[in-house]
C-alpha cells in the first residue's frame, strides 16, 4: 500500500501548483538561501544519472528547464512586446527573481540566433572547477523562454561555465528549422 498516493493532477506541471507561497511562507517568506536550491537540484541529478546515466539525467534537467521556462515566460513576462522591451523585461525579471544577471552579447536579426551571458547564475556561480558545462537546466530554461515569446523552436547548448573555469555562462541559441 502507498501511504504517499497523491492526486494525478498534481504530477502534471501547472503555474498554479506552485501555490500561493507567500500566504503558505507567512514567517519565513518567499526566499531561501541558493545552497538549499543547489542541494535539491543536485541531489536529483545524481540519482537520475546512478539510474539512467549522465546523457539521460541531463536530458531530463533540459526538458524540465524547457518547461519552467516557457512557464516563467507565459506566467511572469510579456510576450507582446518588441525584442528590446522584452530582453529589458527578462533582465529585470531574472535579476528580481534572483537567478541571474542576463546580458546579450550577439543576435543575428536575420537567423534568430543569439549569444546570452548569464552572470552569479543560480546553478552553477561558485562550484569548484570540474572543466565542465553543468547548466543544462538554464539551457532548457532559456530554450523555453526564447521559444514561448518567438514561437519558434531554439537549441540552447552552454559553451562556457563557472565549472569550466569562467566567470559568466555563455549561451548560444541558435533557432531550429
Amino acid at each position: 500500500m502507498n501511504i504517499f498516493k497523491r492526486d494525478a493532477s498534481l504530477h502534471e506541471f501547472s503555474w498554479e501548483n506552485l501555490g500561493d507561497v507567500k500566504e503558505g511562507r507567512g514567517d519565513l517568506g518567499e526566499e531561501m538561501p541558493v545552497i538549499v536550491y543547489r542541494l535539491m537540484q543536485y541531489t536529483m541529478l545524481d540519482i537520475l544519472t546512478k539510474d539512467f546515466g549522465a546523457d539521460k539525467a541531463n536530458e531530463y534537467f533540459r526538458r524540465a528547464g524547457f518547461l519552467a521556462g516557457q512557464e516563467f515566460a507565459k506566467n511572469l513576462l510579456d510576450l507582446t512586446v518588441d525584442l528590446d522591451k522584452f530582453l529589458a523585461n527578462l533582465q529585470d525579471s531574472l535579476k528580481e527573481q534572483k537567478i541571474g544577471i542576463l546580458r546579450m552579447e550577439a543576435f543575428d536579426a536575420d537567423t534568430g540566433n543569439m549569444v546570452l551571458t548569464v552572470g552569479q547564475d543560480l546553478d552553477c556561480s561558485g562550484l569548484p572547477i570540474t572543466n565542465e558545462t553543468v547548466c543544462n537546466y538554464d539551457e532548457g530554461f532559456i530554450a523555453g523562454i526564447l521559444g514561448a515569446y518567438t514561437g519558434k523552436d531554439y537549441d540552447v547548448k552552454e559553451v562556457d561555465c563557472w565549472a569550466n573555469g569562467d566567470r559568466v555562462c555563455r549561451f548560444n541559441g541558435t533557432v531550429v528549422s
